[in-house]
């Protein structure tokens, strides 16, 4: 016979753990978040995005990943940030390097993962069965945040910690425990700011609360196939993930962590050299595009036009290798990337193949 769980211990146990906010959630369906789900994926908001949009149902119905779920602990711990490195590229340097998301640069859903399970632990000890549910498709986290009395919706579509910011991760874990729940949810803290809607490089969020994926630069990298010409120079120098509509974010400059773990960059030349497995060891914990190094290649590419020198023997000797590539996708990202450099004369030779030819049949990007 399972034994009742003290909700306020057991948030205890979690911050123990390494948790910086806990709360508990009744897990009734989120119906008012499947309404949204389902009309930004048909307005087309998400850009082909799968993840909680792949089926709608199933992510804001807890019960579906648990049967006879009644609770939902919810979880979140705060990653380092680092200062902002939003500046222009520098342009006399010659071995770019590619700005990785501060969320990305070390494996923080495992460290979160350990400190959901002490919770879990305790309630199986006494009984209960539970789920446990990080960075995954079936449960749609923000929310379960927002219910459990974690935070509000920022306009950027961020949970936003009072006086803490966005600086977490978030998971859950679900059980048939029923146990005492916290108010929620929490009022709105954004007020009439607007710096993440204004800040955001692309105009990605298109109302408050509402992005569309489609323009969104962490997103975009993601994605399969050719990155959006329109986007590729307001790309930068970011290979992976983009934090900016968090680092103009106000509830942000109240946190003093500005303490940087991993890597906060990745060279652009390793990304364009080394073999797949090297890449895929590398890199495997990002989300790339059906396990593709190609996806991690053309992002690097990209970068490579924004921030190298075309007067570099390196650099050129990079756009050879990829003007030459058997991938036709890569071809045409080289012949963008030689054409921002101002190294035309690279394409010339190349002219009669069809992925170079149809790069020569736009119009040229912005010269660095």
């Amino acid at each position: 016979m399972p034994v009742d769980v003290d909700a306020a211990a057991l948030k205890q146990l979690g911050r123990d753990a390494g948790l910086d906010a806990v709360g508990i959630a009744p897990a009734a369906p989120f119906l008012g978040t499947r309404t949204h789900l389902y009309e930004r994926r048909d307005a087309g908001l998400h850009g082909g995005m799968q993840f909680t949009y792949r089926n709608p149902d199933r992510s804001t119905d807890p019960a579906r990943a648990l049967d006879g779920a009644r609770s939902i602990v919810v979880g979140a711990r705060a990653y380092p940030s680092s200062p902002s490195s939003r500046q222009r590229p520098d342009r006399t340097h010659h071995q770019p390097r590619g700005r990785v998301a501060a969320y990305a640069r070390a494996d923080h859903y495992a460290r979160l993962t350990a400190s959901l399970d002490a919770m879990a632990d305790a309630l199986r000890a006494n009984g209960w069965r539970t789920r446990l549910l990080v960075d995954d498709n079936a449960l749609v986290d923000r929310e379960a945040a927002y219910r459990a009395g974690l935070g509000w919706y920022g306009k950027n579509s961020n949970l936003l910690l009072p006086g803490r910011g966005s600086w977490f991760v978030l998971g859950s874990v679900i059980t048939d425990a029923a146990l005492a729940t916290d108010d929620a949810p929490m009022d709105d803290g954004c007020g009439m700011c607007r710096r993440c809607i204004a800040g955001c490089p692309t105009e990605a969020i298109v109302a408050p609360g509402m992005v569309d994926a489609r323009r969104c630069l962490a997103w975009l990298l993601q994605m399969r196939g050719a990155f959006p010409r329109e986007y590729r120079v307001a790309l930068g120098d970011r290979i992976y993930g983009c934090d900016d509509c968090q680092e103009v974010c106000p509830q942000n400059e109240t946190d003093g962590r500005k303490v940087v773990m991993g890597e906060p960059s990745v060279s652009i030349d390793a990304m364009l050299t080394d073999d797949d497995d090297t890449l895929l060891a590398r890199h495997g914990r990002w989300y790339i595009a059906d396990r593709d190094p190609r996806h991690l290649r053309r992002n690097a590419l990209i970068v490579l036009g924004n921030t190298g020198d075309g007067h570099d023997s390196r650099t050129v000797q990079l756009l050879g290798r990829y003007l030459d590539h058997p991938d036709p996708m890569l071809r045409a990202q080289a012949a963008w990337t030689a054409r921002r450099l101002g190294r035309d004369d690279l394409l010339g030779p190349r002219a009669g193949d069809p992925a170079i030819a149809s790069e020569l049949a736009e119009p040229a990007p912005p010269p660095r």
